[in-house]
């Protein structure tokens, strides 16, 4: 059965880790449904999410080789340091540092408190609400050439709020640069941008870690899940980019709501354990 779970699991975590409704609090909710199964903890959830990560940089490959070339290439002294691309990388190195040092501060509560299924339900419904508000008042005036290091600042503090499974590491991302007046596109283009260091710095400590402290899952079996997150993200990607350039956020608040509603009473009615 550890097999099917984690083939399950990946399946979850491919199709919800770039929209706005919380990858982390899906497997934790998803795991704990399944029969036996329980919270897959936030090791294999780290894990997992290499494999959609990576799909980001198949999927934004030019754009990051770009902005890695450009970047090397102001330490050398062979591109302008004011190059949009130059910039970019700095911004993506300085957004990163707030989750960094909030998920070292907090390790302990994030794999424990924070994933209780009370603190999920409460995070999916209070931080879709504040994405609605964002969507609907953010100006959606400015593109990522507009981006400045106070705003990615910002949006490394909105990034590590997904410490916190519910939040959602695009959800948060996405809500801080629709509310500074950037378009749809372009906080969530940033926003797979920016996740690449977090999320391969953290999987990479817990897929060593796991070595020594083995989880629910086998190594393989959870290799079989990041196997499948990659697949499947690879297609969400477009997907959610071609969604959001004509549509609202709307659809995603309603399905964050919802879900936090439910899972408040199933826990109420004693359904399942927080």
């Amino acid at each position: 059965m550890n097999w099917l779970e984690a083939v399950i699991l990946g399946v979850v975590q491919g199709l919800t880790e770039f929209l706005p409704i919380s990858s982390s609090a899906h497997l934790r909710i998803v795991g704990e449904l399944m029969p036996g199964a329980g919270d897959p903890g936030a090791a294999f959830t780290a894990i997992t999410q290499l494999g959609t990560e990576s799909a980001v940089l198949v999927y934004f490959r030019a754009d990051i080789y770009r902005i890695i070339s450009a970047w090397l290439g102001s330490l050398r002294g062979t591109v302008p340091r004011n190059s949009p691309d130059v910039r970019m990388g700095w911004l993506v190195i300085l957004g990163s540092i707030p989750i960094a040092v909030l998920g070292l501060l907090f390790q302990t509560q994030i794999e424990t408190t924070f994933r209780s299924l009370w603190i999920v339900a409460g995070t999916l419904i209070l931080f879709g609400v504040v994405l609605g508000v964002a969507d609907r008042i953010g100006r959606r005036n400015r593109s990522l050439n507009d981006l400045t290091y106070r705003h990615g600042i910002v949006y490394g503090l909105a990034q590590s709020l997904a410490l916190i499974p519910g939040v959602s590491r695009s959800g948060g991302t996405i809500t801080a640069g629709l509310l500074m007046g950037y378009t749809r596109e372009a906080a969530a283009r940033y926003s797979f941008l920016l996740a690449i260091p977090a999320v391969f710095a953290s999987g990479l400590y817990q897929l060593v870690k796991s070595y020594d402290q083995p989880g629910s899952y086998t190594l393989a079996e959870t290799a079989v899940a990041t196997l499948v997150a990659f697949i499947i993200a690879l297609a969400v990607i477009g997907w959610f980019l071609r969604y959001i350039s004509t549509r609202s956020y709307l659809l995603f608040v309603g399905y964050r709501v919802a879900l936090g509603g439910v899972l408040v009473v199933l826990l109420t009615t004693h359904t399942i354990s927080a």
